[in-house]
């Protein structure tokens, strides 16, 4: 099937939430325990998206200060109804962000390092509002390994369009691996960088629990989907019904792998 690039689509909070969102906050909640920051601290999350690691961050760390950055204007709407005015937020990149130097004593980003186009210039940017001795931290979906329901996705749709493989992110981001995020970290600077895998559980207690997220068109594989005309979207339904692990109760019982990365900020 001859069809157009097909672009991640990042701008309504529902739609993630049902799709990645509820799945990010279990990484979040280990991601911050691991990094271990005292509290007292002023945090930055860099694409903070919907809110849901800032949440973590207020929940659990005992900060002083949160911050969040989001260029998209529908994932920051999301944050400030989510937040309710817990955290300052201002629209904008991880290349540019807006604040001063040495403004924060943690910086840290989740799902969002794989889609920066610059990502030394993000990194650089992470350590120029970061205070000497602060930490650096994110964490990335392992898509190429067990990111268990966007890689059946996209097996699938392999089988229905063979170009669909080149939009799979497990090849679009080499950089989804602990040694890439290490090697990237060590590259911008970054002292003494460590990796770890974070594995949660993301059960689906049925069949249209698993599909109906990708119909919100938020992100590559359900902008992808929502790109094929009827028949297709029908057909391509039916091989991943086919292809999933279904429980006799009708569940389907995948996992989630993220790797996460920290790092110390040098003079």
């Amino acid at each position: 099937m001859d069809s157009e690039p097909v672009l991640e689509r990042w701008e309504q909070g529902s739609p993630y939430e049902r799709y990645i969102g509820r799945w990010s906050r279990l990484v979040a909640a280990e991601f911050v325990d691991w990094l271990g920051i005292a509290p007292g601290r002023r945090w930055l999350d860099v694409g903070c998206g919907t809110g849901v690691l800032c949440q973590e961050i207020l929940d659990r760390c005992s900060p002083t200060e949160v911050t969040g950055v989001e260029p998209s204007a529908g994932f920051l709407a999301a944050a400030r109804e989510n937040l309710g005015g817990r955290a300052r937020l201002y629209q904008g990149g991880a290349e540019a962000i807006p604040l001063p130097g040495q403004a924060v004593d943690v910086t840290v980003s989740g799902l969002v390092l794989n889609f920066i186009t610059d990502q030394r210039a993000a990194l650089a940017e992470m350590a120029r509002v970061t205070v000497e001795g602060g930490t650096i931290a994110a964490y990335v979906w392992d898509y190429a390994g067990k990111m268990e329901l966007i890689r059946y996705f996209w097996d699938a749709a392999a089988l229905l369009d063979p170009d669909a493989v080149r939009l799979h992110e497990g090849a679009r981001f080499p950089s989804c691996r602990p040694e890439a995020l290490q090697d990237l970290f060590t590259e911008a600077g970054l002292a003494d960088p460590e990796a770890r895998a974070i594995d949660i559980p993301t059960p689906f207690p049925g069949f249209d629990d698993y599909w109906e997220p990708f119909l919100g068109g938020q992100g590559a594989a359900p902008a992808y989907l929502m790109s094929l005309d009827e028949r297709r979207r029908a057909y391509l339904r039916e091989i991943l019904r086919a292809r999933l692990p279904v429980q006799p109760d009708g569940s389907i019982p995948l996992s989630a792998r993220a790797w996460a990365v920290r790092a110390t900020v040098l003079a």
